[in-house]
């Protein structure tokens, strides 16, 4: 399994931008990958484009594309940040052709980390013709028959051997997923700074069995069956107010360390769309993105979003600067809070007026009244195509509908 990676890899290396004349790598298409354990390579679909005289790193996962810039050089290694996450690619170069090194992912520790090799590939490998189709949607059970089954739906589209599509689960989807099938032999990466997911499988007689790693520090088997009728539980049923709870309220801390009180006068008579999310999450960052376009868009008839971030960090002080990062680093003006560790036993303990939080991210949608209107399990973002395009219909239609909105296209 082996994946373009464009040469001029090196760009962006200073803590001054770097000028192309300067890249010891060659131009042109590499194989490259992570290398979760002794036999399991992940591919990684790599190139490295030159815009507005800056050469920069891009990672490509189906439709989605991660720019690399700004990075330094410390001796001979270079590092890579990711725009999103806390996590960077670290490298050395050899004869203008090579590339070793590792991706540190720093919100899994800072130990956390995973070699990365690219090699020049100057003619790509001929595929096998593939033996079957992945074309549709596909009823999967990952762990299954276990105390830990979770069910998901695969939604695929094959064009010969290329693949793309993602997973949607009930707290969220596996993001844009591509890859090759090869015979009856396939599989579906992703690699986003945060998370490396990687599905190999077996296709046979309409059914899949395969294995599916999350870096490398955990992997499951999962089986699918193609079933074009299957669906999961809808996602505003999930996570529900207790009967015995009408009133919506917590007692948290901003980033200043200051207490924050809901509801208060700055929200009331307001729209207010709580957030239960984290800065790790490539879920929450998906919801983020559309969050900061409602925000935009219905701020000044009343919206208001407020922020919760659950973090992987241990400190109040550490939280709070990931939280603020992010806040800066995507302009956002929403109001953030710290909700405390990355665990969704303190968040359901924190929201006792809840059954049960049981996703990062989980939406709570309050009318102008202070009455909870509806609660969304999870976010299912872009890279599940029509789904995604409907909910944000769904949602954008809803919150008009709170403000008193009418005829809005």
């Amino acid at each position: 399994m082996k994946i373009r990676f464009t040469s001029l890899l090196l760009a962006v290396f200073s803590a001054a931008s770097v000028h192309s004349q300067k890249i010891p790598l060659l131009p042109g298409s590499y194989s490259a990958y992570l290398q979760l354990n002794e036999t399991t390579q992940l591919p990684v679909h790599l190139t490295v484009e030159k815009k507005q005289k800056r050469i920069l790193l891009v990672v490509h996962n189906a439709e989605e594309r991660i720019e690399l810039m700004n990075g330094i050089k410390k001796g001979d290694t270079i590092i890579l940040p990711f725009p999103s996450f806390d996590s960077e690619l670290r490298f050395i170069t050899d004869k203008k052709k090579e590339i070793r090194g590792f991706w540190f992912n720093y919100n899994k520790g800072a130990n956390y980390k995973i070699p990365f090799f690219a090699n020049f590939n100057q003619k790509p490998r001929k595929k096998d013709a593939p033996v079957g189709s992945l074309n549709g949607k596909w009823e999967t059970h990952f762990s299954p028959q276990t105390n830990e089954e979770e069910d998901a739906l695969g939604i695929i589209s094959q064009n010969q051997n290329h693949l793309t599509g993602t997973f949607r689960t009930e707290t969220g989807d596996y993001r844009f997923l591509e890859g090759t099938i090869e015979g009856s032999k396939f599989y579906l990466s992703a690699f986003d700074g945060s998370h490396a997911f990687l599905l190999n499988g077996t296709l046979k007689d309409q059914r899949v069995q395969g294995y599916f790693y999350s870096g490398k520090h955990y992997s499951t088997d999962f089986v699918a069956t193609y079933n074009p009728n299957y669906e999961l539980r809808d996602p505003d049923s999930i996570t529900v107010l207790k009967k015995d709870n009408s009133v919506f309220s917590f007692n948290l801390k901003a980033l200043d360390g200051t207490a924050y009180y809901f509801p208060n006068a700055e929200t009331r008579g307001k729209v207010v769309i709580i957030q239960i999310m984290g800065t790790w999450c490539p879920n929450c960052m998906d919801e983020t993105n559309y969050y900061k376009e409602l925000y935009d868009k219905y701020h000044s008839k009343g919206l208001e979003i407020i922020s919760i971030g659950y973090e992987t960090a241990d400190s109040f002080e550490e939280q709070a600067r990931k939280i603020l990062t992010l806040k800066q680093r995507k302009n956002l003006d929403f109001t953030f809070l710290v909700g405390g560790k990355a665990s969704k036993g303190i968040a359901s303990e924190q929201f006792k007026m809840l059954n049960e939080v049981i996703s990062f991210p989980t939406s709570i949608y309050i009318g102008r009244d202070g009455e909870v209107k509806r609660i969304h399990t999870g976010f299912n973002g872009p890279g599940t195509g029509d789904v995604y395009t409907e909910y944000v219909n769904k949602t954008n239609s809803l919150i008009e509908s709170l403000l008193g909105i009418t005829g809005s296209k």
